[in-house]
Parts: C-alpha cells; sequence; structure tokens
C-alpha cells in the first residue's frame, strides 16, 4: 500500500485469490455496509492490520457518507439498477476508496514514525476524492496532477480550493495518460522516490481497488447472491472500478457478466472487438474521468487471464511502450471473453441517455453514468439483474446535463460557495524535471 508501484514499474496483485464461502455471504446478506467491508477486506491483509483497528477504521471512513447504506441501490427498469456510489464528500465513486485510504495510510506511517509524499493523476475525481481525504492527513504531503482544461470545472475547483498546507495542485499541459505517464516515471526513478519517501492513491495501489470490491459484494448480496448471479456495467476509464468486480467474482460471488462501457476514448471496446489494443490518440467528451487510453489495471487482468504469465505482461507492456500497440494472445483473449463484454457510447448518444431516462424515470444520470446505462440496456438478461455504476453527482457536471435535457443540477448545500472559493495552482509542463524540482521545493 505505501509501495503503490513496485520498483520494476509493474503493480501489485495478491499471491493468490481469497474466497469467501457461500455460508459466509449468506450470513452477511444485510448487515451495515461498514461490516460488510470488514469481512471482504480482512481475507487480504492476514492480520497485519489488527481487526479492531481496521473496523474503527473503516468505521470513520463511512461515517460522513450522505446516504446510510454508504452505497445504495436504486431500480430504474424492471431489471436494471443503478448502483449509487456518489453519497462521499466529493460526490463520486473515488471517496470509497480514498476515505479509508488515507486512514490507512495514517495509521501505517504512524507505527513507522514515517512520513509520505504521496503524488496522484486524475482524470477529474480522484484527485478531489485525494484532496478531501489528505486535508486532514498528518503525515502526508499530496501532490495532484490534472490535465489543465480537460476537467469540469466543478471536478477542478473541488482540487483547487482547499486551502491545507500539505495539498499542491498541478495543471498539467496535456491529457491524463501525460499526468498518469508522469506519475510512473517519477516512480520509477528510485533515487527521487526514495528521497521524497513517493507513495500512489491513483488505482495502481492495490488498497484502492480492494476497497471498491465491497460495493460489488453489497449489491449482489442485496439482489439475492449467492442463490442468484448478477452483472454489472461499469463506466471505465483506468480499468480499476471494473476490476474490484473481477476481484469480487473471484472471491465467490456470482457475476455472470463484466460489461466495459466506453465513451468515444474507446480502445477497451475495440481490444474486445478485435483484439488488438491500440492507442490512437484522447479525444476530449463531456464524460472527462473516461477520457483515458492507457488503462494502467489492464494490465493486471491480463497478468491473470495470462495464467500469471509475467514475462508475457512485461512483453506486452513493453511493446504498447515502444509502439502504442500489442496484440491480445488468443488464449488471454478467449480468457478475458469469458467474462467481459463491451460498448461504446458517443457524445449524442450519451446526451440522448440522460434526457430519455430523466423522462422516463424520473432519474437524473451524469454523463459517466449515462455512458454506461445506454449500453447496460443492450446487454440485459431476463434471468438475472444488470447494475449500473452510477459514479458521479450529475451537478459535478452541470453543462453536459443543463445540454441534455433542460435541467442544471443544483450543487449540495455544502458545495453552495464552491464557485466562489478562491483556487490555487500551479499550470507547469509535461516535463519530468520541472516535476520532480516542483515537488522538492514544496516538501
Amino acid at each position: 500500500m505505501l509501495s503503490g508501484l513496485a520498483r520494476d514499474g509493474g503493480l501489485y496483485v495478491p499471491a493468490e485469490w481469497p474466497r469467501l464461502p457461500d455460508a459466509t455471504l449468506e450470513a452477511l446478506r444485510g448487515r451495515p455496509y461498514a461490516e460488510l467491508a470488514h469481512a471482504v477486506m480482512a481475507p487480504f491483509l492476514h492480520g497485519s492490520v489488527p481487526a479492531v483497528e481496521l473496523q474503527r477504521m473503516i468505521d470513520e471512513a463511512y461515517r460522513g457518507f450522505d446516504h446510510a447504506a454508504v452505497t445504495p441501490l436504486v431500480q430504474v427498469d424492471s431489471n436494471q439498477w443503478l448502483l449509487e456510489l456518489f453519497h462521499g464528500p466529493t460526490l463520486a465513486f473515488k471517496d470509497v476508496a480514498m476515505q479509508l485510504l488515507v486512514r490507512l495510510i495514517d495509521w501505517s506511517l504512524a507505527r513507522r514514525s514515517s512520513r509520505a509524499t504521496v503524488i496522484c493523476a486524475t482524470s477529474g475525481d480522484t484527485g478531489g476524492a485525494a484532496v478531501e481525504a489528505f486535508k486532514t492527513s498528518s503525515r502526508c504531503t499530496l501532490f495532484v496532477l490534472h490535465p489543465h482544461k480537460r476537467v469540469s470545472e466543478v471536478q477542478r475547483r473541488q482540487m483547487t480550493t482547499a486551502s491545507a498546507a500539505n495539498i499542491h495542485n498541478v495543471a498539467i499541459e496535456g491529457n491524463f495518460d501525460d499526468c498518469q505517464a508522469m506519475v510512473k516515471a517519477l516512480f520509477n526513478d528510485a533515487a527521487f522516490r526514495d528521497r521524497v519517501a513517493l507513495s500512489g492513491v491513483n488505482s495502481i495501489n492495490w488498497a484502492r481497488v480492494v476497497a471498491q470490491v465491497v460495493y460489488y459484494v453489497f449489491a449482489a448480496l442485496s439482489l439475492g447472491a449467492p442463490a442468484r448471479g448478477v452483472s454489472f456495467t461499469v463506466p471505465t476509464g483506468n480499468f480499476g472500478n471494473i476490476l474490484a468486480g473481477y476481484v469480487a467474482r473471484k472471491m465467490g460471488i456470482p457475476i455472470r457478466r463484466l460489461v466495459i462501457a466506453t465513451n468515444s476514448n474507446d480502445i477497451l471496446d475495440r481490444a474486445l472487438a478485435t483484439g488488438r489494443y491500440e492507442t490512437s490518440g484522447v479525444t476530449s467528451t463531456i464524460s472527462p474521468s473516461m477520457d483515458i487510453e492507457v488503462s494502467s489495471n489492464f494490465e493486471r487482468l491480463l497478468f491473470d487471464a495470462s495464467g500469471r504469465d509475467a514475462r508475457l505482461v512485461f512483453r506486452l507492456m513493453r511493446e504498447l511502450k515502444k509502439s502504442g500497440s500489442f496484440q491480445l494472445p488468443a488464449k488471454v483473449r478467449a480468457s478475458v471473453g469469458r467474462l467481459f463484454s463491451s460498448g461504446r457510447t458517443d457524445e449524442q448518444a450519451t446526451l440522448d441517455t440522460i434526457r430519455t431516462t430523466l423522462a422516463a424515470t424520473g432519474t437524473l444520470l451524469d454523463p459517466h453514468t449515462a455512458v454506461a446505462y445506454a449500453i447496460a440496456r443492450t446487454h440485459t438478461d431476463p434471468t438475472s439483474p444488470m447494475i449500473t455504476l452510477a459514479t458521479a453527482h450529475p451537478a459535478k457536471f452541470p453543462d453536459a446535463v443543463e445540454k441534455a435535457c433542460g435541467i442544471r443540477p443544483g450543487l449540495p448545500k455544502k458545495f453552495a460557495d464552491l464557485l466562489d472559493r478562491p483556487e490555487t495552482f500551479e499550470v507547469l509542463p509535461k516535463d519530468l524535471d520541472v516535476m520532480r524540482k516542483f515537488i522538492l521545493s514544496r516538501i
């Protein structure tokens, strides 16, 4: 957790997948979210965090959510459900993991009497969630990199209006992939990494993924698992959220399909359809958190789907860096295809989905959820529920929502003055040396 990225540039995964027996799952049905979270996460920790301490941190993390269920399920059609993940302090699904992660990191650092420099690349929501979580950290200095002028105003201000002395916001002149590449390069600079005690909170950090597994288990149990199978459609960018669904299935949750929903940045949809993972440039859309091409967590899936062939994954990642593409081996592609499906939604279809869903159900979707819901309706199975992950509150993207349906969603009262708060951030080029100097000047 404290390392984030492995020293050779690879990603951490568990040596084996823990399983929750059906009897355990049945006993957990209907239990409070915080209790369920402890049961799901504890097998990954092997006692490294005392049970009482883990439960305390979980309780604290979710106490600030606006809904008692933390991630409530809402039915929107005969067999279509929304899993609302936006009831945390920054109105996005990233809060579910980030609020717990900061407590685990501070607890771990305190035991070591040490501090950390935490770095985060964001396409919008991760940054706001990290700023909100780490602004009270006593052990961490946080640097958030977001693509300049490529996030919504609400997303940007949730990052840049924080006044805490340990928070530093940087707008990089590039796209999210440029921000993410800089973060990975800093981790791969061993001397710099050690000098500043670098840690990361993107979904390259395995603890982020583990915390997100919980709401898949919660949703499945709520709709009848383990006796009843369910499917999920997930608006997908960096692949961390949907990877958590894959882990839930490995733990014993009867997930029939995991549907990857992409916007016009459809590299994952093309990869599943053709077997070729190939970059073609990032397009800015009304669902900016999905404007990503290099999906870091897809590497974790490739590792597992290849029978944990580290040499193969290393070769594929080297090809991607060198030529911008790689071909999925036939066995890997077949393995991925047994569980995953995919689809693509363009801008007009996203707007149409917001408008028609509001008219038909009274539910107002944010553009990311709309991308996923449009695709979920084409993957309906009458024998099992389809659950779409509602990843953000519509008020985070008021321009897109208003364009779609004529309604401009208002922010909750706690953000009433957000657009009037002073901002503080630096605009920097996508230059690694400049970024190193900036970090060293602030810690």
